[in-house]
């Protein structure tokens, strides 16, 4: 089946403020779209409202919109999306895709990953227990093309894999609710870090369990701080300053080997947006992130703009 019109998407957890990893994923999804003459939205992943601080998601926005890079059609706020998740787990439920599972990650473990309580096979949970619900994997040995990585293989395993795609508490889980959304939003083509490159096999057989087909994918290096660790929040990762939104953008340029003259900083955010689609190339893109992080290291500081 052809894919329709280009549909792409930035879709961050507003656990804290935009930093820089962020900003390098979000201006390589936007130059996709763009270069593709396709549409490019935002959706913010707030599922987990204990993790998230109240001003995070107006923060990410704000940098998103000082940087440039504005949504085509309204932004999708999770949130406001449970009905249609929950929706999606009853349609699971009943095809035999997904089970309730009240297994502790302990037993789980003790288990070497299977379930001693059989859950896989629907049997009644006393009233009462908490349970989460999990997507029931088939055995598969994956092959895809990933648009920057090539052709990919991964190896899913029944029951050992499967995710919870709602938890015991009752909020519903990013496996589920991204590919409910990327299907309503009709997403073509996903830009995304390489480290959710391994969920990549998971999530097409829940896209197919749902009756759609898979986007493409297009995995890019994560960002490495100076210890080597993923940029993140969790690694408390510095807020984007978006008092020099054009540096940023320059420097994500690099990051991604586009190869932007150092002038470009001094330049108001749409020129610097202009030059990096008339120049954009996929293939310019590191495969790692010690590539990226090469050039990273190898831009102008702020001190020299």
């Amino acid at each position: 089946m052809e894919h329709s019109r280009y549909r792409g998407r930035f879709a961050p957890s507003p656990t804290g403020p935009l930093h820089f990893g962020s900003l390098v994923t979000a201006l390589a999804s936007w130059l996709e779209a763009r270069a593709s003459n396709g549409v490019w939205l935002v959706r913010v992943e707030d599922l987990d409202p204990l993790r998230e601080p109240p001003d995070a998601t107006a923060q990410i926005l704000h940098s998103l919109e000082a940087h440039g890079l504005l949504s085509d059609e309204p932004v999708c706020f999770q949130s406001r999306r449970h009905s249609a998740y929950q929706h999606a787990i009853e349609q699971l439920l009943k095809n035999g895709k997904a089970y309730r599972c009240a297994c502790s990650r302990k037993q789980l473990q003790a288990n070497n990953g299977r379930h001693p309580a059989h859950c896989r096979d629907n049997l009644p949970i006393p009233d009462g227990t908490a349970y989460a619900i999990r997507f029931a994997l088939s055995d598969e040995n994956c092959h895809w093309q990933d648009l920057l990585l090539g052709p990919q293989n991964q190896r899913v395993l029944a029951e050992l894999d499967d995710p919870v795609i709602r938890r015991k508490e009752g909020f519903y889980a990013y496996q589920l609710a991204v590919v409910v959304d990327d299907i309503n939003q009709g997403i073509t083509d996903i830009v995304r870090g390489s480290d959710l490159l391994n969920m990549t096999a998971q999530q097409q057989q829940v896209f197919q369990a749902l009756g759609a087909e898979p986007p493409r994918w297009l995995h890019i290096p994560v960002i490495l701080n100076e210890q080597g660790q993923k940029l993140s929040k969790q690694n408390l990762a510095p807020a984007l300053d978006d008092s020099q939104p054009s540096v940023n953008l320059v420097q994500a340029l690099s990051s991604l080997g586009q190869k932007p003259p150092a002038t470009l900083a001094y330049a108001r955010v749409e020129d610097v947006l202009e030059w990096a689609l008339a120049h954009w190339q996929r293939q310019a893109i590191p495969l790692t992130s010690q590539q990226a992080r090469g050039i990273t290291l190898g831009t102008q500081t702020h001190s020299d703009y």
